[in-house]
């Protein structure tokens, strides 16, 4: 009799994966839906810091940055690749038309980026490595997103912070994670 195992790693990943593939359709909504200020022909906003507003899904592409590292420490490279597709993908058939090229490009660049920053710094540290490849992915993601969908970076800096706190508030996540990988003595993918 043949039986397929699935280990804790593996059913982690996976669940990593479907995650993060989830946080952009989830990220383009919420611009148009959620928001303590939602202005006609501009996303809704909300408040990230005093006196600073960023679109709503920035929340959910900061999540995604963190979500993207999990999944490569669980599945491997390969499957952090194909995450960025799937995600991609689905971003290209749920969005609304004017968030469809932007948002397409800013995720798939800026996950790019972060795939390339996390990589060889995963060795380092995974608390480390996390950060910086979040660093360098949110600001690509914000860039290219805040220029081809809304043609201005005037929420530069609100996306940028927004996403930071996101990153911010997943390093004890990702500190007891490693711990418990340690415990159990779990190898990255």
């Amino acid at each position: 009799m043949f039986r397929s195992v699935v280990s804790r790693q593996q059913l982690e990943g996976f669940g990593f994966l479907v995650a993060f593939t989830l946080c952009i359709p989830i990220a383009n909504w919420m611009l148009g839906n959620v928001g303590t200020v939602c202005p006609p022909q501009s996303p809704c906003l909300i408040p990230v810091a005093p006196g600073l507003m960023a679109p709503s899904g920035v929340l959910m592409i900061g999540l995604a940055l963190v979500l993207r590292d999990l999944v490569q420490r669980r599945l491997g490279f390969v499957w952090a690749v194909v995450a960025i597709l799937i995600g991609a993908g689905i971003s290209w058939f749920i969005s609304p038309p004017f968030l469809v090229i932007a948002s397409v490009a800013a995720f798939t660049l800026s996950e790019l980026a972060d795939l390339a920053v996390y990589t060889p710094l995963q060795k380092r540290g995974l608390i480390t490595a996390v950060v910086a490849s979040s660093v360098v992915g949110l600001v690509i993601d914000s860039v290219v997103f805040l220029q081809l969908a809304f043609g201005s970076l005037d929420f530069l800096a609100g996306q940028i912070v927004g996403k930071g706190w996101m990153v911010l508030l997943a390093i004890p996540v990702i500190w007891l994670l490693r711990e418990r990988d340690k415990r159990l003595e779990i190898v990255a993918a």
